[in-house]
């Protein structure tokens, strides 16, 4: 699993983007990936990393 900060969330579309030294661009999420309450700005998560079709996206998120 990677380790990441969330850099951005949009509380109201439901994703963001996590910043982590695992890969070189930002790592798009989407709460369908998220198990229990939204994310908020700055906190640690924990999470794998698939390539989707626009980049890559993280899946299995949880909080560290």
């Amino acid at each position: 699993m990677a380790n990441g900060k969330v850099d951005f969330f949009h509380d109201t579309g439901g994703y963001g983007f996590i910043e982590t030294a695992d890969a070189d661009d930002d790592v798009f999420f989407h709460m369908e990936d998220v198990s229990g309450p939204d994310l908020e700005e700055g906190q640690d998560i924990e999470f794998d990393i698939e390539q989707a079709e626009k980049g890559p996206r993280a899946t299995n998120v949880v909080r560290a």
